[in-house]
């Protein structure tokens, strides 16, 4: 859990280890208000994972904000809880920010105009898969009701259902003040922080939780603690959840389904690179599954306004790209029981000639697994529809790896044993598909799920939007869902995807 944190501080564009501080501070004030055993534990996982459904609406986010949501993310976190007069002067100015005058004009009106509402659904959808994450890591009720109220205020004020008072679950309470300290006096101290609270107690904040740490600001030294890593893992309330091995892909696959729905291009790319690096050598396949599952995490890094980008990349993003495999390997080598496959995970961009990343090994520096990884990586991308390119056919995606082999890119061995485990994948044929969704209705969900707009739909389909609407409208009824995002997590649970 505390390795996910780590993915969501890259998402909202805060320092690492930022949920690791917010967690000490609210377990701090959970226990100045007399929490123990399981409610002190509910704080613990809602301070770590509150923004575990940042990616559920990163592309969207992303489109609002003119490309880079991880900024306007950041410029939004100290002013979250604050009054809507603080929000203009802080968060516009990074609106569109590197665009040209005329597109950022647009971008400003189109906020001002539709903020509000978009904020709503996105965080509605951030909500909605943080519960659901949460509940297939196996975390108990009171974790996902402060995941799913994670962004309410006091007032009412909040999103996305302005919840108020303390209808609103106590750990999302004491977790929204301590992800706000831990901002504000980062930025600019106890002086501002304490402030801070002053102003906002009654407004955003629980008077009750405000006086708890206005009573003892001392608190706020648990965020300059050397290791937040060590403090926050000793710290862990009884009773702790325990991940049996049998479980650890399932977790595994919480932490792949988290950061492929970061974009509607990559949703099921990692479950596919884990399928076939797995199968391409089964000697290695455990650890080829897990290493496929978590190649990825460090894409939270890149705004969506590079993953999406329909056209080249300029120097500058490519560089922010060639950094994501780094943060994945930082993230995963975190974890003490997958710290051996830290270096696995961190090489599924290396290329045999040197002209990979992030480190730019060659030959000899890339072993068998890690070309095998890598080889899979490329197929499975290759086959997906991208921004830029459309997606290759299996055939014409294995002619380019092949050539990619005979260049010395990749491995002609693990290049072949990739492409062999990819021509025995058979295609799923289904007498009935799950929750009573028509062979039309999935044809729906998998062009949503990939990020098509309701016109696109149709016309790949040739019927009319506002069919593809009332599909729409029924796949989401049928699947218990409300977003884009939740949907996705439908079809990758129910393998639709394929």
């Amino acid at each position: 859990m505390a390795a996910l944190s780590l993915a969501t501080d890259l998402g909202m564009g805060q320092p690492l280890e930022q949920a690791l501080r917010t967690c000490l501070i609210a377990l701090g004030l959970g226990e100045r208000l007399g929490l123990r055993g399981e409610d002190l534990s509910d704080v613990y996982y809602v301070a770590l994972l509150r923004f575990l459904g940042c990616t559920a609406d990163a592309h969207e986010a992303a489109e609002m904000a003119g490309g880079d949501e991880i900024a306007v993310r950041a410029a939004i976190a100290p002013v979250l809880g604050g009054k809507p007069s603080e929000f203009v002067p802080q968060v516009m100015p990074k609106i569109g920010a590197g665009r040209g005058p005329v597109r950022r004009a647009r971008l400003m009106v189109a906020m001002m105009r539709h903020g509000q509402e978009q904020a709503r659904e996105g965080l509605r959808a951030h909500c909605e898969v943080g519960e659901n994450l949460a509940q297939r890591l196996g975390l108990k009720p009171g974790v996902r009701a402060g995941l799913g109220a994670a962004f309410e205020q006091w007032n009412g004020q909040g999103l996305p259902n302005g919840v108020a008072g303390e209808d609103i679950p106590l750990a999302a309470r004491i977790v929204f003040l301590a992800r706000d300290l831990e901002v504000l006096h980062r930025l600019g101290g106890i002086r501002r922080a304490t402030e801070a609270v002053r102003a906002r107690r009654r407004v955003a904040y629980d008077p009750a939780v405000a006086d708890a740490f206005l009573d003892a600001p001392e608190l706020l030294a648990d965020t300059e603690a050397t290791s937040p890593w060590d403090d926050v893992l000793s710290r862990e309330p009884d009773p702790r959840p325990w991940i049996p091995e049998a479980r650890l892909d399932l977790v595994l696959g919480v932490f792949a389904d988290f950061i492929d729905l970061k974009s509607p291009f990559t949703a099921g790319h990692s479950r596919e690179v884990a399928i076939l690096a797995s199968a391409a050598r089964l000697q290695d396949g455990v650890a080829l599954r897990r290493a496929g599952l978590l190649h990825d995490l460090g894409r939270s890094s890149v705004p969506n306004g590079i993953w999406d980008k329909p056209g080249p990349l300029t120097d500058g993003e490519w560089e922010r790209v060639r950094l994501h495999p780094y943060y994945s390997e930082r993230i995963v080598g975190r974890v003490e029981a997958l710290k051996e496959l830290a270096g696995l995970v961190g090489k599924h961009h290396e290329r045999l000639d040197g002209s990979g990343y992030h480190r730019g090994s060659s030959r000899g520096e890339i072993p068998m697994p890690a070309r095998i990884l890598a080889a899979a990586d490329a197929y499975q991308a290759m086959t997906q529809l991208r921004p830029h390119r459309s997606a290759l056919a299996p055939d014409r995606a294995g002619e380019e790896l092949e050539s990619m082999a005979r260049a010395g890119r990749l491995d002609r061995e693990a290049v072949h044993s990739v492409l062999a485990a990819a021509g025995h994948q058979t295609k799923i044929s289904r007498a009935s598909w799950p929750a009573g969704l028509s062979e039309r209705e999935v044809e729906v969900l998998r062009l949503i799920c990939r990020g098509g707009t309701k016109k696109q739909v149709a016309n790949l389909l040739t019927i009319s939007p506002s069919t593809v609407d009332h599909h729409l409208r029924h796949i989401y009824e049928k699947a218990g869902v409300q977003s884009r995002a939740g949907a996705t997590l439908f079809a990758l649970e129910n393998d639709l995807l394929k």
